[in-house]
């Protein structure tokens, strides 16, 4: 289904938690008649703890606030910060409880991924930044590198919309029917910038392949260049075929991928589409500066996206995610400029003479992981896809 881009949008392009939490707790606090969040995580930190304080205020002052977590990503959420919430009237929704940890299920990883909140008709977040503390990063070189849009103008009703959908939905499996939230009438659709943006979500319905084809019809018709920062990559058959087409046009292809390793099997498989990828042409590089989060792409300095999907088998295929989608000169270049410095001074290429003249035993790992890898996604029914 083709996004639809409305223009008159202001967007504010926000680099990692830094940016990213003032701005949410500034619109939280100017909430006046409801708020609502979604995230994978939400944290028991510093962050958390600012963010829960914030929302309480705003449920104080009588803004209904609706807070939708996933029950894997934030299965370790504290209680006391559940309580609090509670008592202070926000209204909270787990989904998909992790009720049996241990067992194995194919619809197991069916996240709610999204990262991304709605206040009033003022104002809308969307981004790959979840409630946690970006110098919160076990085993990794803090702070975490991210993006997030905040997003004013005629798109906040389209996100309002969407996040009133999955709300009731979730509100319903939960028998909390009272908690359903009626339609509430559109809001004057007012101009605040001049920027053209659309909303774009994956689930397992309507929109399965959405934010998969939004990037393919955007490395399609690209002439001249495609940076990709992704945290997690490990594209199917179709997404490798375009870039390496994209590349055979003689478009300059960047990617600038995870260099430290978080996931070790995600790890040394995507690292075994190295090879395809150097010989097509394709410029690699691997950030090493700090933990790598984010899930971004600029396409010839006028198409861009920013937004909770990586380019790998669960969020293409299993998650529901939520990417924005911008057709803007003025924000693309924005957006570049950060990924070309950052690939400058936090990067490490990957030489194509160097990655073929590696002894085997530095490649045997890239094989193992990239079988097992297809192992486990054959296993959930998704390898004619891979």
């Amino acid at each position: 289904m083709a996004a639809e881009f409305l223009p008159g949008n202001r967007l504010t392009l926000l680099r990692s938690g830094v940016e990213y939490f003032p701005a949410l707790e500034a619109a939280i606090g100017e909430a006046r008649r409801e708020i609502f969040l979604e995230t994978y995580i939400y944290a028991g930190d510093a962050t958390g703890v600012r963010i829960t304080g914030a929302l309480c205020e705003a449920a104080r002052r009588g803004v209904a606030a609706h807070v939708l977590v996933d029950g894997f990503g934030s299965k370790d959420m504290p209680a006391a910060l559940v309580q609090q919430l509670h008592d202070a009237g926000v209204r909270l929704l787990v989904f998909r409880p992790e009720i049996w940890r241990l067992r194995f299920r194919r619809d197991r990883l069916r996240r709610m991924h999204r990262k991304l909140t709605v206040a009033d008709d003022r104002a809308a977040f969307v981004g790959g930044i979840n409630i946690i503390d970006d110098m919160d990063t076990p085993r990794q070189k803090p702070p975490r590198y991210d993006f997030a849009v905040k997003i004013e103008g005629p798109l906040v009703a389209t996100i309002r919309q969407e996040a009133e959908r999955l709300w009731n939905r979730v509100a319903l499996a939960r028998l909390k029917q009272s908690w359903r939230v009626g339609r509430s009438p559109a809001p004057e659709a007012a101009r605040r910038g001049s920027q053209r943006a659309a909303l774009v979500v994956r689930d397992n319905l309507r929109h399965r392949r959405d934010i998969e084809n939004a990037y393919l019809a955007a490395i399609a018709s690209a002439k001249q260049e495609i940076i990709i920062a992704a945290a997690y990559f490990f594209p199917g058959r179709r997404f490798r075929r375009a870039l390496v087409g994209a590349a055979a046009r003689r478009v300059q292809v960047v990617l600038l991928l995870q260099g430290r390793v978080e996931y070790v099997l995600l790890y040394y498989a995507s690292r075994a589409l190295y090879g395809t990828l150097l010989e097509a042409g394709v410029e690699i590089y691997e950030y090493h500066k700090s933990f790598m989060h984010a899930k971004v792409a600029v396409v010839d300095g006028h198409w861009a996206t920013v937004g909770s999907s990586n380019i790998d088998p669960f969020s293409l295929m299993l998650a529901r995610e939520a990417n924005l989608v911008v057709e803007d000169r003025r924000f693309a270049a924005g957006l570049r400029a950060l990924l070309r410095a950052d690939i400058e001074h936090g990067a490490r290429v990957v030489a194509k003479t160097s990655w073929f003249k590696q002894p085997l035993w530095r490649r045997v790992p890239n094989w193992i992981g990239y079988g097992l890898a297809r192992f486990t996604i054959g296993m959930f029914g998704l390898s004619g896809r891979f």
